[in-house]
């Protein structure tokens, strides 16, 4: 094959083959990314027909690294952030913790270094945010008060990631790296005075090129982006865009020293502060979508599949730590954080996988001569297994909450922690409650129920999971309860017995339907509404016998349609 062609050649391989793959993954109901995973796989040196040129399928992995990062920081929300600090960053830090533990002391009983098993730990730890994205929405959770964690969770994770990535090359020393040949050089004087010094170094490089970010990049990127979309070319305010990713993250590698990954991030959040951020995301999308299913081809030519009947155990132990290891630290971390049960398994089946994150972090580790090539072989391993085995374990989920939800014992014991879960507000008369609304889940949805019921005067009452909603509706005046309305005891304490309606905007059915079932044990005739995603979910509810089960998509078609008729309709035609 003539050189001048192996471009071509290994985008071509490499997209089409992912686009196959990819496609027949997702007929499995499988996430995509196992498919490109599987593309590069097959494309890589470690398998016979066409092998692909490695060098350039890294360089492109790294154009996909830096539009993946530059991705993550448009979207990055502080406030969303904010909004469940006080489980997520604790809860995230402490998995982060765990796994790292666990990959670590297991890599030590196979000989390797401790430097090697805490890189190799750090992998295992991070939870790929594309595919909890994809999870949650497929479940219809992505609004809710679980799902905000989960997301904030992995906001913290990948966070750690960065200063992961900025920290390692000046710890490598330390941690007793060998760099291979052709790898990045790094000080070979592991004292600690040359250690602070790096470390020093690096956070001052760094503080140097977040502090130009945000004082100048903040500013002139949105003056940029603005000044270029009133030119009214499409074309050009994309190219602007990608413009500013790739020049801001290879300028900061080469003027400061810092990684792609986290000059990408930076350029992605001075972005998020213009108000074109969301045409700047939506413009980007496209070449970001190419761009990191090479990444994830180039990641796929690393695997060597004999490694599965080389070392199964560790491929095993791998998997193990991945999906039981994190899961159940993840269980016990948000039980102690005052959480319910269900809270507690969405959590860690969010986490029971890796991704993206891993395999940056593991080609760092790599050319940093921290990693041996058998553990970023035995990570992609895991990725692939973890992720393809993750719908099963949200399916695990829901079987053993509905195995403790039957032993009442058993919750008691759990959730003792939680202590109070619906502490009254001293406002609340028991005595002038009655025939009113209660309210579980104060979101987008029930919000816009309570504004409603309170312009034509409704009493309701609010219950919520997240304490400070609740302590921000109690600022207001209205009556609000922090708990898990499926828990005993907490619809109580809203006087369910003496409620005519409940309105649950909880997107979960199967947590829906916990709810419905307590409050009949406590008031039979109460009425129900209910929010639902799908048809299957709004007949499943049905079956309850809910008042109504509301689909949002299904009411919007309606709304549309009935505006449709009208505007179209000619002059006496009834509608």
């Amino acid at each position: 094959m003539p050189h001048n062609t192996a471009l071509i050649t290994t985008i071509a391989a490499g997209i089409g083959l992912a686009f196959v793959l990819g496609l027949a993954v997702t007929r499995l109901h499988l996430p995509p990314l196992v498919g490109y995973l599987l593309a590069g796989i097959m494309v890589g040196p470690f398998t016979p027909g066409l092998v692909a040129d490695t060098g350039l399928a890294q360089q492109l992995a790294e154009i996909g690294v830096i539009l993946l990062m530059f991705g993550v920081g448009i979207h990055f929300s502080v406030s969303d952030l904010l909004a469940v600090r006080h489980i997520a960053l604790p809860g995230a830090v402490a998995q982060i913790t765990v796994a790292t533990s666990l990959g670590a002391v297991i890599s030590y009983f196979w000989g390797w270094p401790w430097g090697s098993g805490i890189v190799f730990g750090l992998c295992l730890s991070v939870a790929s945010t594309v595919v909890l994205l994809r999870a949650l929405e497929d479940r219809g959770m992505i609004d809710s008060v679980d799902g905000r964690i989960a997301v904030g969770w992995l906001i913290v994770e990948d966070l750690a990631t960065v200063l992961v990535l900025v920290l390692l090359p000046a710890l490598a020393p330390t941690l007793g790296a060998e760099p291979a040949a052709g790898s990045v050089s790094v000080a070979s004087n592991g004292s600690a005075g040359a250690l602070a010094l790096a470390l020093g170094g690096t956070l001052a490089k760094v503080g140097g090129f977040i502090a130009i970010m945000f004082i100048v990049g903040r500013r002139a990127v949105p003056w940029l982006l603005k000044r270029v979309a009133a030119m009214g070319s499409r074309e050009l305010f994309t190219l602007a865009v990608l413009a500013v990713a790739l020049v801001i993250a290879v300028g900061a590698s080469a003027v400061f020293g810092v990684s792609f990954a986290l000059g990408a991030f930076f350029a992605g959040m001075v972005v998020n502060g213009s108000e074109l951020s969301h045409q700047a995301a939506a413009d980007a999308l496209p070449l970001q979508d190419a761009f990191s299913v090479l990444f994830f081809v180039a990641v796929g030519m690393l695997f060597d599949p004999m490694i599965l009947i080389r070392q199964p155990l560790q491929v095993l132990s791998v998997v193990l730590i991945v999906m039981i290891g994190k899961s159940i630290a993840a269980f016990a971390i948000v039980l102690l954080f005052r959480y319910s049960t269900h809270t507690a398994l969405t959590i860690s089946a969010s986490l029971a996988q890796i991704g993206e994150f891993s395999f940056i972090l593991a080609a760092l580790g790599v050319s940093l001569g921290l990693l041996p090539r058998e553990g970023q072989s035995l990570i992609v391993a895991g990725a692939l297994l973890s992720i393809s085995l993750n719908p099963l374990a949200f399916g695990v989920a829901d079987r053993v909450e509905r195995w403790i939800a039957a032993r009442p014992r058993l919750v008691a014991l759990l959730e003792r922690p939680a202590g109070t879960t619906a502490d009254q507000p001293p406002t609340m008369d028991p005595q002038q409650w009655r025939d009113h609304v209660i309210i579980v889940g104060y979101g987008r949805v029930g919000s816009a129920i309570g504004e409603t019921l309170m312009q034509h005067e409704v009493p309701y009452v609010v219950v919520e999971q997240d304490r400070e909603t609740v302590d921000a509706l109690r600022g207001r005046g209205i009556a609000a309860f922090s708990g898990d309305a499926s828990r005993p005891g907490v619809l109580d304490q809203a006087m369910v017995g003496q409620a005519r309606l409940l309105a649950v905007t909880a997107p979960d059915p199967f947590k829906a339907r916990a709810i419905i079932l307590a409050a009949r044990r406590a008031n039979p005739t109460i009425d129900t509404v209910v929010r639902t995603h799908t048809d299957d979910e709004r007949t499943y509810l049905e079956r309850l016998r809910v008042g109504m089960a509301v689909m949002g998509e299904r009411e919007l078609a309606n709304t549309m349609a009935r505006y449709a008729l009208r505007s179209g309709a000619s002059p006496g035609l009834p509608v």
